[in-house]
Protein backbone atom coordinates (compact mmCIF):
# COMPACT_ATOMS: atom_id res chain seq x y z
CA UNK A 1 0.00 0.00 0.00
CA UNK A 2 2.64 2.45 0.23
CA UNK A 3 3.42 2.71 -3.25
CA UNK A 4 -0.25 3.80 -3.64
CA UNK A 5 -1.26 7.13 -4.78
CA UNK A 6 -2.28 9.12 -1.82
CA UNK A 7 -5.59 9.27 -3.15
CA UNK A 8 -6.50 5.78 -2.19
CA UNK A 9 -4.11 5.55 1.42
CA UNK A 10 -6.58 6.57 3.48
CA UNK A 11 -7.62 5.86 7.00
CA UNK A 12 -10.44 3.37 6.76
CA UNK A 13 -14.02 5.52 7.29
CA UNK A 14 -16.32 4.65 10.68
CA UNK A 15 -18.64 2.61 9.42
CA UNK A 16 -21.59 4.91 8.34
CA UNK A 17 -24.85 4.44 10.74
CA UNK A 18 -27.05 5.62 8.14
CA UNK A 19 -30.75 3.34 8.25
CA UNK A 20 -30.32 0.47 5.68
CA UNK A 21 -31.86 0.90 2.23
CA UNK A 22 -35.54 -0.30 2.36
CA UNK A 23 -35.97 -3.59 0.14
CA UNK A 24 -32.04 -4.53 0.24
CA UNK A 25 -31.90 -8.00 0.09
CA UNK A 26 -30.79 -9.89 3.15
CA UNK A 27 -30.17 -13.53 2.85
CA UNK A 28 -31.44 -16.69 4.90
CA UNK A 29 -29.18 -16.09 7.97
CA UNK A 30 -26.61 -19.03 9.01
CA UNK A 31 -25.32 -19.30 12.97
CA UNK A 32 -21.70 -19.78 11.67
CA UNK A 33 -21.15 -16.20 9.61
CA UNK A 34 -24.14 -13.98 10.00
CA UNK A 35 -23.47 -13.47 13.67
CA UNK A 36 -20.05 -12.45 12.67
CA UNK A 37 -19.74 -10.35 9.85
CA UNK A 38 -22.03 -7.48 7.88
CA UNK A 39 -21.02 -6.66 4.05
CA UNK A 40 -21.85 -3.00 2.90
CA UNK A 41 -21.60 -2.56 -0.53
CA UNK A 42 -21.67 1.62 -1.07
CA UNK A 43 -22.30 2.39 -4.87
CA UNK A 44 -24.87 4.97 -6.82
CA UNK A 45 -27.18 4.87 -9.37
CA UNK A 46 -26.58 3.84 -12.97
CA UNK A 47 -22.93 3.13 -12.23
CA UNK A 48 -22.22 -0.70 -14.00
CA UNK A 49 -19.17 -1.52 -11.78
CA UNK A 50 -21.72 -1.21 -9.19
CA UNK A 51 -24.00 -3.50 -10.69
CA UNK A 52 -20.70 -6.30 -10.97
CA UNK A 53 -20.23 -5.74 -7.46
CA UNK A 54 -23.94 -6.87 -5.84
CA UNK A 55 -23.50 -9.31 -7.90
CA UNK A 56 -20.99 -10.90 -6.08
CA UNK A 57 -21.77 -9.78 -3.34
CA UNK A 58 -25.11 -11.35 -3.54
CA UNK A 59 -23.91 -14.08 -4.63
CA UNK A 60 -21.15 -14.76 -1.96
CA UNK A 61 -22.80 -13.47 0.72
CA UNK A 62 -26.13 -15.71 -0.34
CA UNK A 63 -23.84 -18.60 -0.13
CA UNK A 64 -22.43 -17.85 3.05
CA UNK A 65 -25.64 -16.65 4.73
CA UNK A 66 -24.01 -13.69 5.28
CA UNK A 67 -26.07 -10.68 5.64
CA UNK A 68 -25.47 -7.31 3.60
CA UNK A 69 -26.72 -3.77 2.88
CA UNK A 70 -26.43 -1.31 0.07
CA UNK A 71 -25.52 2.24 0.76
CA UNK A 72 -26.47 4.79 -2.07
CA UNK A 73 -23.46 7.69 -2.46
CA UNK A 74 -25.66 9.98 -3.49
CA UNK A 75 -27.71 10.05 -0.14
CA UNK A 76 -25.55 10.53 2.37
CA UNK A 77 -23.15 12.85 1.99
CA UNK A 78 -20.39 11.35 4.73
CA UNK A 79 -20.32 8.22 2.32
CA UNK A 80 -20.07 10.87 -0.78
CA UNK A 81 -16.97 12.62 0.79
CA UNK A 82 -15.52 9.12 2.02
CA UNK A 83 -15.82 7.23 -1.21
CA UNK A 84 -17.10 8.86 -4.20
CA UNK A 85 -13.90 8.36 -6.31
CA UNK A 86 -13.29 4.43 -5.47
CA UNK A 87 -17.05 3.16 -5.70
CA UNK A 88 -18.42 1.08 -5.87
CA UNK A 89 -16.75 0.31 -2.32
CA UNK A 90 -17.48 -2.51 -0.41
CA UNK A 91 -16.88 -3.01 3.45
CA UNK A 92 -16.33 -6.70 5.46
CA UNK A 93 -17.80 -5.03 9.50
CA UNK A 94 -17.47 -1.23 8.37
CA UNK A 95 -13.65 -1.14 7.34
CA UNK A 96 -12.88 -1.31 3.58
CA UNK A 97 -12.75 -4.88 2.02
CA UNK A 98 -11.86 -3.32 -1.77
CA UNK A 99 -13.54 -1.33 -4.46
CA UNK A 100 -13.91 -0.54 -7.92
CA UNK A 101 -13.87 -4.52 -8.59
CA UNK A 102 -14.94 -7.16 -6.19
CA UNK A 103 -12.94 -10.42 -6.22
CA UNK A 104 -15.37 -13.63 -5.55
CA UNK A 105 -12.76 -15.44 -3.87
CA UNK A 106 -11.14 -12.88 -1.79
CA UNK A 107 -14.40 -11.74 -0.51
CA UNK A 108 -15.24 -15.49 0.53
CA UNK A 109 -11.88 -15.76 1.89
CA UNK A 110 -12.62 -12.74 4.15
CA UNK A 111 -15.88 -13.88 5.24
CA UNK A 112 -14.96 -17.15 6.13
CA UNK A 113 -11.66 -16.61 7.85
CA UNK A 114 -10.97 -14.60 11.18
CA UNK A 115 -11.14 -11.51 8.99
CA UNK A 116 -10.00 -8.81 11.33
Amino acid sequence: MAGMSPLFRRKPAPRPQAPQTPGAPQPAQSPEHSENHLVTLIRKPGCHLCDDAQLVVEKVCGDLGVPWEEKDITQDRRLHDAYWEQIPVVLVDGRQHTFWRVNEERLRKALTDQYK
